[in-house]
């Protein structure tokens, strides 16, 4: 085989997505059967989720947007130190779940999964199915409920239950929005038979 055609291949093979490194997001996020079409491997890695955790694929993918907006490998922003001086990263959040390190570490040792990577979606949609089935089960928060998930997983459960997100406007804001978005993406995936 020639040498262009094997980076032809090679090329092909890392612009279709999924995980092993395209970290970009799709285009068009606001729609649902774009982003499906753009990336087939996020959907079949919810669906799967979905199937193993049971929580919807819209749910995931609101999270998902609001989270991460689909970049693979992002992470939160650095801090400074008298505005110029970088101290670290404001948390350990990474990938398309914004997964915490310790957070991870304990999905890693509940499903036995060593090899999973934060960066890579069928990884991350397992894992924030494996924390939603967990929230519902602990605290009684339906799977597609997507704002009190949504709640659960930014302030973690045992802040979800004691309320911290009650005095946090701005917090109940972007749930609100997350739970938006869930019933377009549902509406979305529905019209283009994706459900």
């Amino acid at each position: 085989m020639n040498t262009y055609l094997k980076l032809a291949i090679v090329m092909l093979v890392a612009s279709c997505g999924g995980g092993g490194g395209n970290f970009k997001a799709p285009r068009d996020l606001d729609n649902a059967c774009s982003i499906v079409a753009q990336r087939p491997a996020y959907l079949r890695a919810m669906k799967s989720a979905e199937r193993r955790w049971g929580v919807p694929v819209a749910v995931q993918m609101a999270s998902i947007h609001q989270e991460s907006k689909f970049v693979g490998d992002a992470r939160t922003p650095h801090q400074f130190a008298l505005g110029i001086i970088p101290i670290g990263r404001q948390s350990s959040a990474y990938g398309y779940s914004q997964a915490l390190d310790g957070t991870w570490e304990e999905y890693l040792k509940a499903t036995g999964k060593r090899r999973a990577r934060r960066d890579d979606i069928r990884d991350a949609t397992d894992f924030m199915g494996w924390y939603m089935d967990g929230t519902a089960r602990r605290l009684g928060v339906s799977k597609a409920d997507a704002a009190n998930q949504y709640l659960a997983y930014h302030e973690g459960r045992s802040g979800y239950a004691r309320g911290s997100h009650l005095s946090k406007t701005w917090l109940l804001g972007v749930a609100g929005q997350v739970q938006q978005r869930a019933v377009m993406y549902q509406a979305q995936l529905s019209a283009c038979g994706r459900a």
